[in-house]
């Protein structure tokens, strides 16, 4: 195999196809990206138990071939490679990477012992890369962090009609967010009835970050994977056993208080009232018709603000939050407007921005100061 990439494309297809590489592995070459060169592309590959990834982008292709090198200490080469010209050759049991004046060897691992990539499961439609990749990204801050609960480490993906839903909690907070996509009712593989799986939510926003910017991008799905397709990138990870809460009736509030304010000065009021709150104190937020009084800390060392807002439903309403959950579920909201959803002290409350929102994420509020 010989065939000569700019620095920069080899620098990011390889560190691309690497992000699926596990840290450790009882077998050694789930560790290598396979290169394949053949016909003008170079085909880079990765893949662990649960995610694989492939991207192809142009290069001269002097003589086709094979090769599985260890892809960190391939992905730490190219980050050190001189720009331009890079020319990389099989010699024997070495991959030897050229650029410049600049010369690597690589030893080899076994091709024999690599295992064949996971197939693309079938195409059911497209999604715009750009709003999937915000959505995720909105969406994932709500996600679990404990791996003795895995189902709540991932990210609901629901197709339902042109309506794709994702959604992530981890029992404290839940966050729901709609988009666009497009089925095609062209394949047999279309979704006729509704589908509906849980992705890792780790893998799901590493593959939106890679979409962005990307343009449309294809979506397949099957009983055990998910994967995405857009350009020369193709990736698939495989899906969480069970389902998320269903958030239905928690979403469903009846009879509460509507409080409206300025999203990005409450942020920021959030953000400096909290400097006070140590632990798990919590910021709180006194609703009146006439503007919102946040308050933050305790006996000596506390901090306040006021801002204008509208309160409607309620004579007054005093409600905390924690923080943090607090900061990422302002910043999951799109519009400038913030709206409040509230039942009372201690109770749920449901962010969105718009009367007819396409983002909610509820909160569990806390007991307020006293």
């Amino acid at each position: 195999m010989e065939f000569r990439i700019e620095s920069d494309v080899l620098t990011d297809a390889v560190a691309w196809a690497a992000r699926v590489l596990p840290p450790r592995s009882p077998m050694p070459v789930l560790g290598g990206l396979l290169l394949e060169a053949a016909e003008g592309r170079l085909r880079v590959s990765g893949l662990d138990h649960e995610a694989s990834a492939r991207v192809e982008v142009e290069a001269d292709t002097l003589a086709e071939g094979r090769a599985l090198v260890l892809g960190r200490r391939l992905l730490d080469i190219c980050k050190v490679l001189p720009r331009g010209r890079t020319e990389l050759v099989v010699e024997g049991a070495r991959l030897t990477v050229t650029s410049g004046d600049a010369r690597f060897g690589l030893s080899l691992l076994p091709l024999d012992d690599y295992p064949a990539p996971p197939a693309l499961p079938e195409v059911l439609g497209t999604v715009d890369g750009d709003a999937f990749a915000a959505a995720v990204g909105r969406i994932a801050v709500a996600a679990g962090r404990d791996d003795s609960l895995p189902v709540l480490t991932g990210i609901r993906l629901a197709l339902d009609g042109s309506t794709m839903t994702l959604a992530a909690t981890d029992r404290y907070r839940y966050a729901v967010r709609t988009l666009e996509w497009y089925p095609d009712f062209g394949r047999a593989a279309a979704p006729a009835t509704p589908a509906d799986v849980v992705v890792p939510a780790r893998r799901l926003t590493e593959i939106a970050r890679s979409l962005a910017g990307a343009g449309p991008a294809r979506l397949a799905l099957d009983a055990g994977s998910i994967g995405f397709e857009s350009g020369g990138t193709r990736t698939t990870t495989r899906l969480l056993d069970g389902r998320l809460p269903r958030h239905d009736k928690l979403f469903a509030l009846g009879d509460h208080a509507l409080a409206v304010t300025e999203r990005a000065p409450l942020t920021e009021a959030v953000k400096r009232v909290a400097v006070v709150a140590e632990g798990d104190s919590p910021v709180q937020l006194a609703f009146t018709p006439s503007g919102v009084h946040l308050q933050a800390g305790y006996e000596d060392d506390v901090a306040s603000q006021h801002l204008p807002g509208t309160l409607a439903g309620a004579d007054s309403m005093t409600v905390a939050f924690n923080p943090g959950y607090l900061l990422d579920a302002l910043s999951s909201l799109d519009a400038p407007e913030a709206r409040f959803h509230l039942l009372g002290p201690g109770q749920r409350a449901l962010l969105t921005d718009a009367e007819k929102p396409t983002h909610r994420h509820l909160l569990m509020s806390v007991k307020p100061l006293v």
